[in-house]
């Protein structure tokens, strides 16, 4: 069995789009619209096969979670996974580069990663990842 996609809802589906194609290597399909519904969404796909299906309507309301300070139950962050701890280096002086926020790291864990997080212009927290042995 696989991960087959996750989520989001998000106010600014163009930006998010352009986010994760341009720094994750994601591959976006053409937007979806149900015109009836205020809907619209892109799926992302990436390398894993894994897709990221980003969503806007008008009528969801914020979400009430401190994503960035406080974390609570239920999902916490999408990681993305590279071969090896200097394209972890890599990724993060890039994204720091263009002005998103490094909340730890880079780092290794005690669980065997070399990681370091990071948010998107949604504030939802991603980790970038790399097996270390």
């Amino acid at each position: 069995m696989t991960l087959e996609h996750a989520a989001i809802w998000t106010r600014q589906l163009e930006t998010l789009k352009d986010y994760y194609v341009k720094y994750f290597g994601g591959i976006s399909n053409e937007k979806y619209v149900n015109n009836k519904k205020g809907f619209e969404s892109y799926f992302i796909q990436f390398g894993s096969g894994a897709r990221l299906e980003l969503m806007s309507r008008a009528d969801i309301p914020d979400n009430l979670n401190d994503k960035v300070e406080r974390q609570h139950l239920g999902l916490i962050h999408l990681a993305f996974g590279v071969e090896t701890m200097a394209e972890v280096d890599s990724k993060c002086e890039e994204l720091k580069a263009e002005g998103f926020p490094i909340l730890s790291g880079p780092r290794k864990t005690g669980d065997g990663y070399y990681e370091f997080e990071t948010l998107d212009p949604d504030n939802n927290r991603i980790e970038v990842t790399a097996v270390f042995r």
